[in-house]
């Protein structure tokens, strides 16, 4: 039996930096894995001032934004879909979001297009956002709730009947990959290895500013040898990435010292498993 995983994410850039070791690292495993992009980051800033002074950033971002994508999926080597929604923006609080954008449009109806997907791949494994977006971007709300549906409705026959035959999914995680536990982690390796590291300050403001974000990831996947392709593959999206992007602040050789993993939270499941993982497959029995 093959496994499947399918990941669905906001915008082109969002696999790179939510998964992108943990998807190399299943691909290594023979696992078939499959990226959705629910919107094509047309209303994106560009964050790179290089890539800004490329007329094509003012001029079809949408177009640039796909061949970023295309260069990601080339390094990862992961199947990828475009669900086809238009970005929403990040507007100011209180404001709306544009009109037919992602966020705009009803889940439900939207989930069709989800589900479809589903049903064609038929994945064992699906990831996605926490109840939050993981930040509360109005794509990556909207996101969380288009995957929960298909969740929940994949299977049913009763459920968007044109939308192929049914096909229920074993688990469902939401990515928890930037968490305290993981800072302070790598805090404490660098006060007893490195003391002198100027990384130290560094931390030590970032655990100030989680310190109230409680830890709440239920699975680790250690993926630490795939921590250099997947800064790759996230460069690959220069228009979001900046060289002197956060992403990069601290060295992949501390990370795969100190906290090689990937984190997720299993948020449903259609298979006994246990309180705490090391594979994300965990309970899924051959034949399934």
């Amino acid at each position: 039996m093959t496994l499947r995983l399918i990941a669905v994410h906001a915008h082109p850039d969002d696999e790179s930096s939510k998964g992108a070791a943990t998807y190399a690292h299943y691909l290594a495993q023979g696992v078939e894995v499959l990226i959705v992009s629910c919107t094509g980051g047309e209303r994106g800033d560009v964050l790179n001032d290089l890539v800004a002074r490329d007329p094509k950033s003012r001029r079809d971002l949408a177009g640039l934004r796909r061949e970023e994508m295309q260069n990601a999926q080339r390094i990862i080597g992961f199947e990828h879909r475009w669900l086809g929604y238009q970005d929403s923006g990040l507007p100011d609080e209180g404001d709306p979001v544009p009109p037919g954008s992602f966020a705009d449009i009803p889940a439900e109806v939207s989930a069709e297009a989800l589900v479809r997907v589903v049903r064609e791949f038929r994945p064992h494994v699906m990831i996605t956002y926490n109840e939050q977006g993981g930040y509360p971007h109005p794509d990556h709300i909207r996101c969380h709730d288009v995957s929960r549906i298909a969740w929940e409705r994949s299977g049913d026959p009763a459920a968007y009947p044109d939308a192929g035959q049914p096909w229920s999914i074993k688990k469902l995680y939401y990515e928890e990959i930037f968490n305290a536990e993981r800072v302070n982690t790598v805090y404490q390796w660098l006060l007893d290895h490195e003391p002198e590291s100027p990384l130290i300050e560094q931390l030590s403001e970032v655990r100030e500013r989680m310190s109230k974000r409680a830890y709440r990831g239920t699975a680790k996947i250690e993926v630490g040898r795939f921590f250099d392709r997947r800064d790759e593959a996230l460069r690959a999206h220069a228009s979001q990435v900046p060289p002197d992007s956060a992403f990069f602040f601290w060295p992949n050789e501390l990370q795969r010292q100190a906290w090689p993993f990937e984190d997720y939270r299993l948020a449903a499941s259609r298979v006994a498993t246990s309180e705490f993982e090391a594979d994300l497959f965990q309970g899924i029995e051959e034949g399934a």
